[in-house]
């Protein structure tokens, strides 16, 4: 940790010759009030807009000159800022990218020019219902919380952001203590310890302590906020969400948790995959997912289908999961649950970008790195009890159902 409680983390990985740098942020969507909803979002954009130092063309030609990649995403606990180069080219991301996070101008000509590719991102996110119906099921889950809104905000609250909202937030928000440095690649730790103290300068100062790590003790669900939620569009297929509140990103149960779901939708062997595609050939896609926050979570199945399939589909996915929460799972299913995680955790981080993620993400959303080795031991403890209990608790628990497609209502009540 340098001065002012700025961290710094590394992993060296020799058979690469590329490195990927990311400053983290620990502020998102959830940190928002309604009146600014999509801040964090609007921010990152902003940022690219120019410095102090340099314009938004600077900036994008310095980058583009040595080959490498820069760009941000914003979810609803984070920021990152990152850039792909060449191991050779790490002092100018750092220089990059350390300009963006605490010189940006944010001015307000830059604001309103951004605030219409906003729009658009929001319209997109509208035009794609695949897309849609994930914003949706979280509002339905989440209800009226930061959780539940979508991280790109509103139409109403993009057009009512002014500068001095946006700049505000950039000036509370991105503080020391809550930033990370992380790095992965053909990197030297010292050396990119040595480039961020020269970019940061004088903002190291003090013995600040980090941010206190998130923990969400202030929202507590025990079930959906409500049962049911409807975009109704003309769209050829019908768009289907159906989960409930899972578990807190802090839960030991997780891994178990993990396995279960691979087991039920979480590959092309899973149940839920197996009797609604395979066998039946109800649907395209259809899966599961775990999302994990601090303090709770969610767990989801998306499939999309002809509207005159919705009910049969709902139909075998609700009695799956029920059979699944009565009598749990086979040894021989867990044992590929176990392996199927195991596989796709070492596979996933076999570039720098995903390393470089694992480091930040385990920094501010746990306050301590599990070596890869470690996550694996877990995975490859979780027993067929565990699984059971898991399934017991998790698919027990009341649900909702997000729905995007042609239907109104009343017709909520028949799904």
């Amino acid at each position: 940790m340098l001065p002012g409680g700025l961290r710094v983390l590394t992993e060296t990985m020799p058979g690469v010759l590329s490195a990927t740098l990311g400053i983290w942020v620990g502020v998102g969507s959830r940190d928002e009030s309604d009146r600014v909803a999509g801040a964090s979002h609007f921010l990152e954009h902003l940022l690219f807009k120019g410095t102090r130092s340099r314009s938004a063309l600077e900036i994008a030609t310095a980058m583009d000159a040595v080959g490498g990649e820069m760009n941000a995403f914003t979810a609803k606990e984070h920021t990152c800022y990152y850039a792909n180069v060449l191991a050779s080219d790490l002092p100018l991301a750092v220089t990059l990218l350390g300009d963006l996070v605490t010189e940006a101008l944010n001015t307000a000509e830059d604001l309103e020019s951004e605030r219409t590719v906003v729009l658009e991102e929001i319209a997109m996110r509208d035009d794609e219902p695949s897309d849609l119906v994930h914003d949706l099921f979280a509002e339905t889950l989440f209800g009226d919380t930061a959780l539940g809104r979508s991280v790109l905000g509103t139409v109403e609250s993009i057009e009512g952001l002014t500068r001095d909202d946006v700049d505000g937030w950039y000036r509370s928000r991105y503080a020391l203590p809550s930033m990370v440095v992380t790095a992965a690649g053909r990197v030297d730790h010292q050396q990119v310890v040595d480039l961020v103290t020269a970019v940061f300068g004088d903002r190291l100062s003090g013995s600040v302590p980090p941010a206190p790590l998130r923990r969400g003790d202030e929202l507590v669900l025990g079930r959906p906020a409500r049962p049911a939620g409807l975009v109704s569009r003309k769209t050829e297929q019908t768009h289907l969400l159906l989960g409930s509140v899972g578990l807190s990103r802090f839960d030991e149960r997780r891994y178990a948790a993990a396995v279960l779901e691979t087991a039920v939708g979480g590959g092309m062997s899973s149940r839920l995959f197996q009797e609604i595609r395979e066998k039946r050939g109800l649907v395209y896609s259809v899966g599961s997912a775990l999302t994990s926050y601090a303090g709770t979570g969610s767990f989801s199945v998306y499939a999309g289908c002809a509207k005159k399939r919705v009910p049969e589909v709902l139909r075998l996915v609700r009695e799956e999961l029920a059979r699944v929460a009565a009598e749990g799972i086979t040894a021989e299913e867990v044992a590929r649950g176990r392996g199927q995680l195991r596989g796709g955790t070492v596979l996933g981080l076999e570039d720098t970008g995903s390393r470089m993620s694992r480091l930040g993400k385990s920094e501010l959303s746990h306050g301590e790195y599990v070596p890869v080795r470690e996550v694996l031991e877990r995975i490859a403890a979780v027993d067929e009890e565990q699984v059971r209990a898991a399934a017991a608790d998790l698919f027990g628990r009341d649900t909702c159902l997000a729905v995007v497609g042609p239907y109104r209502e009343s017709d909520l009540d028949r799904l």
